[in-house]
């Protein structure tokens, strides 16, 4: 083996109904008392109780997917008017995401409390949209101190959106696979974290009631999101962010359509990865084409979204993705892209066909 591997300092706080305890605790450690509390619709409850224990703190309820532009600066304004001095985000990906887009200017120490499966929370990786295009980058000021994992808080997550939520964390773990810092300890990491992730969707269906299912979907989105962040970003990824970026597209659900096609794309350059992601996905047969037999599987027993079409791409958005997608894809992807094949998963996913494992790719 040769391979360099880096991991984040970042704590964690997990426990079902303890997050208000837990952010006290870290607020003292910070010590702040004066905290911008980014929160989404998820959070109100618990940002009032925050605010009632520290009357300075001020609220910003501004927020919107992709992280537009014009709303982060407003955002960094707010947090120099109130002369903040740590930042409390409390939502999904869209709250924790505009928590980094500040702290990137400001610098200020993030204690993120996520009420969906998004796992940016776990890594150092900002996004903001202008102009039509998603603009991302890494940064250790956007890496949040401190997480806070409340299962409760998840609880009012509708199915539908728990799934692709799910679905999305799980991406994380494939992309990680093969993504350009790809290494054996963030492989050992995203498998575990898609199995995690397997067990506790499957248990979510069968009762959305399950603390335990809901525990498992934290405690795997937490290992996705650490893989992620170790091995960096990959072709799924990519695509995604251009279309969520360019097209608006709805981003837990644009994960979960598009994750197959890059895996049916990837698998014949990757055949050792995805043997063992087939096992994490806890396929029947252990053979590289497995891992996707498994994923439709668990996406149709789940009830995933199936293409992009009904989230609103048509076939004529795909000239004006394309050239972004081929730009952003890494070198190092298993399988070489070209214009013809990604246009041809895009064709794919938005009819919604079946993905194929093409052998001679």
């Amino acid at each position: 083996m040769s391979f360099m591997h880096e991991s984040r300092a970042q704590r964690v706080a997990f426990g079902a109904g303890q997050a208000l305890e837990f952010v006290r605790a870290e607020l003292s450690r910070t010590p702040s008392i004066r905290p911008l509390l980014i929160v989404g619709s998820a959070g109100t409850t618990l940002a009032a109780a925050i605010s009632a224990d520290l009357p300075a703190a001020r609220i910003w309820d501004e927020v919107i997917q992709h992280v537009p532009a014009e709303i982060a600066e407003r955002a960094r304004a707010a947090a120099g008017d109130a002369d903040a001095d740590a930042i409390v985000s409390i939502g999904g990906g869209s709250a924790t995401g505009l928590a980094k887009a500040v702290a990137l200017t400001t610098g200020l120490p993030i204690i993120a409390v996520p009420t969906t499966y998004a796992g940016s929370e776990a890594t150092d990786v900002w996004g903001v949209t202008e102009d039509g295009r998603k603009i991302t980058g890494t940064d250790p000021r956007v890496l949040p101190r401190t997480v806070v994992y409340d299962s409760m808080l998840t609880a009012s997550l509708p199915v539908p959106l728990s799934i692709s939520s799910g679905l999305n964390a799980l991406a994380h773990c494939v992309d990680a696979l093969w993504a350009p810092r790809a290494n054996p300890i963030n492989a050992g990491t995203a498998l575990e974290g898609a199995r995690a992730l397997r067990v506790a969707l499957r248990a979510l269906i069968a009762d959305p009631r399950d603390s335990d299912a809901r525990d498992g979907c934290l405690y795997g989105t937490y290992l996705a999101g650490v893989a992620f962040a170790s091995a960096g970003s990959g072709m799924h990824h990519k695509i995604c962010h251009v279309l969520g970026g360019t097209l608006d597209l709805p981003h837990a659900a644009t994960h979960a359509v598009v994750l197959p096609y890059v895996l049916a794309h990837n698998t014949p350059g990757a055949s050792r990865q995805a043997r063992r992601l087939a096992v994490a996905l806890g396929a029947q047969t252990v053979a590289p084409e497995s891992a996707l037999v498994a994923l439709q599987t668990l996406r149709t027993q789940l009830g995933a979204p199936r293409s992009l079409g009904e989230l609103g791409m048509t076939e004529q958005d795909i000239p004006v993705v394309l050239p972004q997608i081929l730009h952003s894809i890494p070198s190092s992807n298993p399988v070489p892209v070209t214009e013809q094949s990604v246009a041809g998963l895009l064709r794919a996913a938005i009819r919604g066909a079946e993905p194929i494992v093409k052998e001679d790719a």
